[in-house]
Order: C-alpha cells, then structure tokens, then sequence
C-alpha cells in the first residue's frame, strides 16, 4: 500500500481518512480540494489542476484524497494508485457529519484553503454549487453509482480496492493499516 487514492461522498472522512493513512504510512498526503479551490471560491483551471495532481503522483509513494472524476482525477490519479478506499457510509451519516462540519466552519470562520472560508450566505441558498449540505444531499447516490461502476467496470482492477460502509469498518481499517505498519518496523 504506497499509491493510495481515498474517495467518497462529501462528509464521508476522506480527508480525516486519508491524514492518518499517509502518517501511519509515513507518505505524503495531497488533499484535492486544497489544490482545486482558490481564493474567493474560485477554481484551478483543470490544466493546472490536473498537472499538479500528475507532479504529486509521480513519487513513489502517496495518498490522495478526493473524487474530482470530472476534472480528469480519473486518468491522472486512478491508474497510478496500488490502493483504493471507497468511504461509501449511510447517507443519514454523511448528511449529520456534513450539517455538523458546515455549521462548525461558518461560526469559527475557519480557514479551508488559500483563505477560503464557509459563508453564512451559502447556507441560505438552495443550489449546491454554494451550498455543501445541499451538495452532499443532491450528489450521494450519483457519487455511489460512480464508484459501484468503477468496481464493476475495470477501472479499480489494477488496485486493492476496501470499500467501507460504516465509521466502525473505517476505524478498524485505519486501526490495522496503523498497527501493521508498527508491526513492520
């Protein structure tokens, strides 16, 4: 496990995942959305989103964590990973994890990337391009359907792939990638 991509829903875990992963793997970590968000919540033209995404998955051993299949993630990232961890938990999971996290980010101003911050506006609109909870809401069974078909169509065959449908099969997954690593060393 050296080239490890980590998918799934938003509020799914995939950055809390993906940090423990590359610390108990001793590997860099890239967390997508730092690369694809900018300033005033502006995007990375896909050129330059997909080269840097290219120059990190170039070293020999890496974690990756987010979905961005339409941005070209798919053929930049995904033929490179020996590893794949799917965070497919229940949609009543991801939606209180989301609600939680959004509301803790606009009352703290925490900083995400590059200054970009959680607006209290976005929580008023109804279109998910501004709105993570309506996002997360709208785009879960699209995000599912994408990664049953990845399963089913080849594209993860090159990879040991860990699904993992419940926060208690995401702890233990992390727990023994953390203690296997120990037991090496």
């Amino acid at each position: 496990m050296n080239r490890v991509v980590v998918v799934g829903s938003s509020g799914s875990g995939k950055t809390t995942v993906s940090r423990a992963l590359a610390d108990a793997l001793d590997l860099p970590h890239l967390e997508l959305d730092s690369v694809f968000h900018r300033g005033g919540w502006s995007s990375t033209p896909d050129d330059e989103f997909r080269a840097r995404a290219a120059e990190f998955t170039a070293r020999p051993g890496w974690v990756v964590d987010g979905n961005y299949t339409s941005h070209g993630m798919r053929e930049t990232v995904w033929p490179h990973a020996d590893t794949f961890v799917w965070l497919d938990l229940p949609k009543r999971t991801i939606m209180r994890r989301v609600v939680s996290r959004t509301l803790r980010r606009v009352i703290t101003r925490e900083e995400l990337w590059d200054g970009v911050t959680e607006p209290w506006t976005n929580l008023y609109s109804l279109d998910p391009e501004d709105n993570i909870i309506v996002w997360a809401w709208t785009r879960f069974d699209h995000i599912r359907k994408k990664y049953e078909a990845a399963t089913a169509d080849g594209s993860w065959d090159h990879a040991n792939v860990h699904r993992l449908t419940g926060s208690r099969s995401v702890r233990s997954f992390v727990q023994s990638v953390s203690e296997s690593r120990t037991a090496a060393s």
